[in-house]
């Protein structure tokens, strides 16, 4: 009876990770007996916060191999289901009001490594090969990436922008999808093989042949036996990771969004995803900054803060919602706790991405009814990379620490997870993902000295 299976997998995690990874496992590789394992609805927790967005622009050439792939990956079933997904590719652009960031520029050369002279368009002035991605099709959009140093250029592409931004690094090979239709789609084609979803809580392991998981569902007690138990549970990973004797190097940081109707146009439904890289100092008055100053809670608020305010278009493009986001936030804090959501951050966001999109600045204290404010943790290992791969104990495996690129990243964890479970060839790149990278220190050491993580 101890060694009873009842599962070859146990995904614990019904994030779009773990789906990722039943659904490449169910489909690439013929593992039918996968039962996914979570107390909430499937893609109801971290995944449900996503801003849906991906792009394969990183300042690691590993990194940018990684999503590079997902997105193939996400291409293919955009391919295969007509568009479920919902993927548009407008891109990314990256944007500064400094006149020559040769520091950009190299950041983007060492991502794109061997291939960046290829990749990379420098338009110097007013340039008739340039054209931004307005229908939006990820078929007819260009790879690489455009930068953008004529003012005339940049005020006939973006014209929503403030007039003193200088240059766009416009990533092409980006835009946005339905992270929710790409994990449905996942999740149908994983029961339609055999696969199921387990309402329940994982509240402790038993490593073994197999593993025994000791579940909770409405204070009744269970257990199940697997085979191969898979790590996939978001912010709860290092509390999952405990279970099975390891201490992963994780953290979980919460981040905010908004999402409101742009009932008076401040954004083109043509914009790509645009971000303003620069810091700065958020424009209060003085009544409002002596209040804010005192407060030690606060006071951060009235000293030069983080670029990084992003915004874009959601939905379709006869649609007039837009999101933003600012991953400003840089305090861990315990999943498990209450909420730490801030009242003050939509007032706070709108505020610092007007300085970019000036039209938003209408907004500001009197956001329209239904807006939408919401957030969700970054669960990250300190150099941003995410963990893929064995773990110590002989079956077990771990998919996770995808902070705020999880949705674009998914496929691709999905796939290199499902391969290391079986033994399928693997990219030569994978291998910078799993766990024992920490025992490279020459790895590590280069990691450490990166000024970039890619955190957006």
């Amino acid at each position: 009876m101890a060694n009873r299976i009842d599962a070859q997998v146990a995904i614990v995690g019904a994030g779009i990770v773990g789906v990722a990874v039943a659904y490449y496992l169910s489909t690439r590789h013929g593992v039918r007996d996968v039962a996914i394992i979570d107390p909430l609805d499937p893609m109801s927790l971290t995944s449900s916060k996503s801003g849906e967005n991906y792009r394969n622009w990183w300042p690691h050439p590993a990194m940018r191999a990684l999503t590079d792939h997902s997105t193939d990956l996400m291409e293919a079933i955009a391919a295969e289901t007509g568009d479920r997904i919902a993927m548009t590719r407008r891109g990314y652009a990256l944007v500064t009001r400094r006149r020559q960031p040769d520091d950009l520029i190299a950041e983007l050369h060492r991502g794109y490594g061997a291939e960046g002279g290829e990749r990379i368009r420098i338009h110097e002035t007013a340039s008739k090969s340039y054209r931004p991605a307005e229908s939006g099709d990820w078929r007819a959009a260009p790879d690489g990436v455009d930068v953008l140093c004529d003012p005339e250029l940049i005020r006939a592409a973006f014209p929503s922008y403030a007039p003193d931004i200088a240059t766009v690094l416009h990533i092409r090979r980006a835009g946005s999808i339905s992270g929710q239709q790409l994990g449905q789609f996942m999740l149908d084609a994983v029961r339609e093989r055999g696969g199921r979803v387990l309402r329940a809580r994982l509240v402790g392991v038993e490593a073994g042949a197999p593993f025994r998981l000791r579940l909770e569902a409405s204070g009744a007690r269970s257990e199940l036996g697997a085979a191969q138990i898979v790590n996939a549970a978001g912010p709860h990973l290092a509390r999952v990771g405990a279970m099975l004797g390891e201490s992963l190097p994780v953290s979980c940081v919460y981040q905010q969004k908004i999402a409101f109707e742009d009932r008076l146009g401040a954004i083109p439904r043509t914009m790509p995803f645009s971000i303003d890289l620069d810091g700065q100092t958020l424009a209060w008055s003085e009544e409002e900054r002596d209040v804010l100053a005192s407060d030690p809670t606060t006071a951060r608020l009235v000293a030069p803060m983080r670029g990084g305010i992003h915004c874009r278009p959601d939905g379709p493009q006869q649609g007039k919602w837009i999101k933003l986001g600012w991953a400003y936030n840089d305090t861990p804090s315990d999943p498990d706790g209450a909420e730490p959501i801030d009242p003050h951050f939509p007032d706070i966001l709108l505020r610092a991405a007007s300085r970019l999109n000036p039209g938003l600045s209408a907004y500001v204290g009197q956001l329209p009814r239904g807006a939408v404010h919401y957030g969700g943790y970054y669960t990250m290992t300190r150099e941003n990379w995410p963990l893929v791969g064995p773990l110590g104990a002989r079956g077990a495996f771990v998919a996770g620490a995808l902070s705020g690129y999880g949705t674009m990243a998914a496929a691709a964890v999905g796939d290199l997870t499902a391969r290391w479970m079986v033994g399928a060839a693997l990219p030569p790149f994978a291998a910078n993902f799993a766990p024992s990278r920490y025992a490279d220190a020459k790895l590590m050491a280069a990691l450490a000295a990166e000024t970039s993580r890619g955190v957006l």
